[in-house]
């Protein structure tokens, strides 16, 4: 969308009614923002009818995301959103309209990761031995509901802010934070002393069975067999499951094998995938009270190094 020399302001002005459709949060019923054809400008700016970000039915996204804001704040526009541009990078915000602090976890296996890029500022925090509970601030609204069932099922604590070039797709956002929650794992796993270090579950979800084995070898591989009939749920790219796994693979330290038994609607195969690994990487984490310690290895180590 080419926005004509001196209409900035009139692009706010002319905006479309509220629609009470679902947000683009996935936040259903509850998001009364206005369509905005400033989306481009404003990126990921939050509001305060359902805590998600401006609606956009028709899912407006700029090509030329930088130089667009870059231009708006030329112009005067004021930023409230969570990301400015300065020196053609994406910034953080700081504003009441940015990520809330995440809260702080205490025990004896918690981890703080952070990543930022060009593409993505992410920041993951992590309590394996949690009750579930689950904070994700992400632009990506269903990997949201994944990232909820990996703690939900897994009984970890996971919370998550991340912002990301989601103008262009959900890719690089979705890979980075699967490297950082790989990367939060492996830290709070440390040396991997005492765990059971293999996991192994099968899901189901109405017609949707998927099954998961995995190793905290130290190694990381992937082999994932989904086939997932829908190019897209919502507006998912649902090639970024695999594509999270593999991420979350490498820096955990995961063999991983996936293996969907049967299922034909996409949402319930990608579900039943995400609850089987959360129950399969909960038991490679627990605590084996046999083995005293020790670690589950002839040769003494788990770790990457």
């Amino acid at each position: 969308m080419l926005v004509p020399k001196g209409s900035v302001r009139s692009l706010v002005q002319n905006s479309i009614s509220p629609t009470l459709s679902d947000c683009s949060w996935g936040h259903r019923g509850s998001c009364t923002i206005p369509d905005c054809t400033m989306r481009s400008f404003t990126l990921l700016q939050r509001n305060s009818c359902c805590g998600s970000a401006w609606t956009s039915s028709q899912q407006i996204r700029s090509r030329e995301p930088i130089k667009r804001l870059q231009r708006a704040q030329a112009a005067g526009v004021q930023q409230a959103a969570t990301h400015t541009v300065s020196n053609g990078r994406m910034q953080p915000g700081h504003g009441s309209n940015g990520w809330p602090e995440l809260p702080e976890l205490v025990g004896p296996r918690v981890a703080t990761v952070k990543r930022q890029t060009k593409e993505t500022q992410v920041e993951v925090r992590l309590n394996i031995d949690g009750t579930g509970k689950c904070i994700t601030n992400t632009p990506v609204g269903f990997f949201n509901h994944m990232i909820d069932q990996i703690a939900s099922h897994g009984l970890f604590d996971i919370y998550i802010n991340a912002n990301g070039d989601t103008w262009i797709d959900d890719h690089h956002t979705v890979e980075d934070i699967a490297l950082a929650l790989g990367g939060a794992f492996s830290q709070a796993l440390g040396d991997r002393k005492g765990i059971h270090r293999f996991g192994e579950f099968t899901a189901p979800l109405d017609e949707a069975l998927t099954h998961i084995v995995l190793d905290l070898s130290g190694r990381a591989h992937l082999s994932c067999n989904l086939q997932i009939p829908a190019q897209r749920i919502g507006n998912f790219d649902t090639e970024l499951v695999e594509h999270f796994f593999m991420s979350f693979a490498n820096t955990s330290g995961t063999t991983l094998h996936i293996r969907q038994l049967a299922g034909k609607n996409s949402h319930h195969i990608v579900e039943a995938t995400f609850k089987a690994f959360a129950r399969a990487l909960r038991r490679a984490t627990e605590y084996d009270e046999r083995r005293k310690g020790q670690i589950a290895s002839s040769k003494g180590v788990l770790t990457q190094q």
